[in-house]
């Protein structure tokens, strides 16, 4: 079977089903932007020693997303059931690993100026590509359904790198460059 199969030349793109639809779709433009927040991961991957203790969780959310955009790329109308996993309990799963992170590196009252070592850099990377794809399934939200776990994934996701960022700073002994303190937070409820 060949890579290239010329289906796409005239701008347009197969969904799950078959569906065509044009490559600037709101669908595609939000599975796309997954796609290159997984291509990141796999960049980050590559930059960790290959016995790194994140190594297999990373790869699991790489799957995980695999399988998300899966979903995403299935219209709702569409006449084939798609049956891989959703991310039913990715929240939790996240959820879990930041209150690891955040137990080893503290918690955080400021906003942070990205940066630090190169593997903070590139989780902050990810982190804002994730914001990004969260607010393009947003407006595919407004258009078609998305299952429920998907969001709240996404949004989880978005938490763990930014632990992920602050976990590796803390572990290179690598003072945080802070920018000023989450105001909302802090400010008294009346």
């Amino acid at each position: 079977m060949k890579i290239y199969t010329r289906t796409g030349d005239g701008g347009t793109t197969g969904l799950f089903g078959g569906t065509r639809v044009d490559k600037d779709d709101s669908r595609v433009e939000c599975y796309g932007t997954f796609d290159e927040v997984n291509s990141y991961i796999g960049l980050l991957r590559s930059k960790l020693p290959l016995g790194h203790a994140w190594q297999g969780r990373l790869q699991e959310v790489q799957v995980t997303l695999m399988n998300m955009m899966s979903h995403l790329a299935t219209p709702t109308d569409a006449t084939r059931v798609n049956v891989k996993p959703l991310p039913l309990d990715g929240a939790e799963w996240c959820e879990h690993w930041i209150d690891e992170l955040v137990e080893a590196a503290g918690p955080s009252d400021c906003f942070l100026l990205p940066g630090g070592t190169e593997i903070s850099a590139l989780c902050h990377v990810v982190r804002t590509q994730v914001r990004r794809g969260e607010r393009m399934l947003v407006h595919l939200m407004k258009e078609a359904t998305v299952h429920p776990s998907i969001p709240v994934y996404v949004n989880r996701l978005s938490d763990l790198f930014f632990a992920l960022a602050r976990a590796e700073m803390a572990g290179a002994d690598v003072e945080e460059e802070r920018w000023r303190s989450f105001v909302y937070k802090t400010k008294k409820q009346s």
